[in-house]
């Protein structure tokens, strides 16, 4: 499986984890000037801005372990303006979907307020 395919997959079973935990998916690969949101959803009245990160194994680490601050930075500016082009503010969490393939199997974490 190439990596692109591996991360398409990655980012539809986070998709869908969510969709079963009731969450509206708003958005998915939402771009911006400043970065990119993997996944842009609703639960409730929170919007939730989402960072889908796999790996093939955990051998050097947790994918969670690689969402930088520099790249919590650039998600906190898409969510900025995000509720600016869609009209107001509202609460807002970031959350990591953290995904691990084990023997062909992928494994999900679901990480709410994770920064």
């Amino acid at each position: 499986m190439t990596t692109v395919s591996f991360g398409a997959r990655a980012e539809d079973a986070a998709a869908e984890l969510l969709s079963q935990k009731g969450y509206t998916i708003l958005h998915r690969n939402y771009r911006a000037p400043y970065g990119e949101a993997d996944i842009i959803a609703r639960d409730g009245q929170m919007l939730v801005i989402v960072e889908v990160k796999a790996r093939s194994s955990a051998q050097f680490g947790q994918p969670f372990e690689a969402v930088t601050s520099k790249k919590q930075e650039k998600l906190r500016k898409v969510a900025l303006g995000y509720m600016k082009q869609h009209g107001g503010e509202c609460p807002v969490r970031f959350d990591i979907v953290s995904i691990v393939a084990r023997q062909g199997a992928l494994s999900l974490e679901h990480i709410e307020h994770a920064f």
